[in-house]
């Protein structure tokens, strides 16, 4: 689906048995927005449906990955198959890569823990801001962060609204590979290379079983989310971050 600029808001190719799907919109930061949810929807559709497609690198081009979303437009519907972002709470049987360079987040590093495996180069930076506008990840990441990061950090993360960087992120066991700025791309090709080398059905088993000890149904958790999400778009404070936001100034929070 385009942009209001016209140009697709997500771009993908092919390379071997790889589908490569990048977030188009550098001018916002690759901020999620109705355009972003429903280009990842099709392209993670197709990656599904395609047999001749055996992984997905998931990248934001070659400075930032995603700053979240789109604050001004919203994310827009979540999607029959996928959910929020069209990737969300989607039932992904082939492995996803994240590449990531620059900023990941909010929303953007919900879009990486949403994904398989993370490729991140050495200047990435990884994020839950939300709480800095009223908010807090309402993306999945709230109960996702603290089964891939130690509990205290997830925690710190969430409450204090600081990101981690990148080599912080690799010591933790959250990043994969870490590598240069601009490594990315290729590093992630590679390892998606070297999963299509195996059996298909082997690793689609494997990853299938892995992801239902990781996550289990989590049914319960995108409820209470979203319960807690409503709860906080009521309140005074949230208008006023994302105000303070949008005019470049610190917020006065009030607790209502």
């Amino acid at each position: 689906m385009s942009d209001s600029t016209g140009a697709p808001a997500v771009q993908t190719i092919r390379v071997d048995r790889t589908l490569v799907i990048g977030l188009d919109r550098p001018a916002k930061r690759n901020a999620i927005n109705g355009a972003v949810t429903q280009g990842l929807d099709e392209a993670l559709n197709l990656l599904e449906d395609d047999d001749s497609l055996w992984c997905g690198v998931l990248t934001g081009g070659p400075s930032v990955f995603s700053a979240g979303a789109d604050l001004a437009e919203g994310p827009g519907e979540p999607t029959e198959r996928g959910g929020i972002a069209g990737i969300m709470s989607r039932a992904r049987p082939k492995p996803l890569i994240a590449a990531v360079e620059g900023y990941a987040l909010g929303g953007g590093l919900e879009l990486v823990l949403a994904c398989d495996l993370v490729v991140a180069s050495r200047t990435a930076t990884f994020g839950f801001p939300e709480v800095k506008r009223g908010l807090m990840p309402d993306f999945g990441g709230v109960f996702r962060a603290p089964r891939v990061l130690p509990a205290n950090v997830a925690r710190e993360m969430l409450l204090t609204g600081e990101p981690i960087d990148a080599e912080r992120a690799e010591r933790l066991g959250f990043v994969n590979r870490l590598v240069e700025p601009g490594a990315t791309f290729d590093v992630a090709l590679g390892l998606a290379a070297t999963i299509s080398g195996n059996a298909p059905l082997a690793v689609r088993e494997a990853l299938a079983l892995a992801h239902d000890e990781i996550n289990g149904d989590e049914t319960a958790s995108w409820a209470a989310s979203h319960a807690a999400h409503e709860r906080l778009l009521a309140t005074a404070d949230v208008a006023e971050g994302v105000t303070a936001f949008f005019e470049r100034r610190e917020p006065r929070w009030s607790g209502r």
